[in-house]
């Protein structure tokens, strides 16, 4: 039988006015050390975006998050912090900072298999 793998993940958050705390999220990060897994999956509804934020360009955003998928799958664009480890990226992006694009907290969990589960807790948070 197939072991659980421990997990930990976080939110992916569009925050337009950081003084406001106002958000909704954007994506899901995901990291599972014993197999090696890092990935990033994210969706960024125009719709929303344009009730929410009308003042924020949705291509600006887009480019912030294909820049967070390059650090993930550890791309040499992705600069230094691509060049990094796996537990180093996954805690660079999850780090808490001030800006447009944030992560909630990091929780933890075990499965199967983490790439089904990262498209689960996307589906869950985010769609």
């Amino acid at each position: 039988m197939q072991d659980r793998y421990t997990f930990k993940y976080a939110i992916i958050r569009l925050v337009p006015k950081v003084e406001r705390e106002e958000f909704f999220n954007v994506g899901v990060i995901l990291f599972c050390k014993r197999i090696k897994f890092l990935d990033i999956k994210y969706h960024l509804d125009p719709d929303k975006l344009k009730a929410f934020a009308p003042e924020i360009e949705e291509d600006i955003i887009s480019d912030y998050l294909k820049a967070w998928k390059l650090i993930c799958d550890g791309n040499a664009s992705g600069g230094p912090i691509g060049k990094l480890d796996l537990p180093d990226r996954f805690g660079w992006l999850t780090a808490c900072r001030s800006t447009i694009i944030q992560s909630s907290t990091t929780r933890s969990g075990l499965s199967f298999e983490p790439k089904k589960e990262l498209e689960d807790i996307f589906n869950k948070y985010v769609l």
